[in-house]
């Protein structure tokens, strides 16, 4: 599993018929600096499928490759890469690196 944020959601009208109904997110990789307290977007992206429901600013967690055909959403269908949680909240040894609640 990675962390990422959603950034953005992809429209496509014509897809696999196996692919109607899901919802499509563009889904920035999260990265914290060794020792940071803080999460950063990365350059890399992926395009995911939304299997629980979150929105644009949440963050989540993600599964790529053949794990991103275990949830009930994406079972038997072409996928690459699923989100199939929402952070609410992260903490290290170090303090907290992320409160849904907090905003950050």
């Amino acid at each position: 599993m990675q962390l990422g944020r959603i950034v953005g959601t992809v429209i496509a009208s014509q897809k696999d018929e196996k692919l109607e109904g899901l919802r499509m997110h563009v889904v920035r990789n999260l990265v914290s600096k060794p020792g940071s307290t803080t999460l950063e977007e990365s350059s890399s992206f992926v395009v995911a499928i939304d299997s629980v429901g979150a929105g644009v600013g949440e963050v989540v967690l993600y599964a790529t490759g053949s794990s991103a055909r275990q949830t009930n959403a994406t079972k038997d269908r072409p996928c690459d890469a699923v989100i199939m949680a929402i952070v609410d909240d992260i903490e290290t040894a170090q303090g907290s690196l992320y409160s849904k609640s907090a905003g950050s």
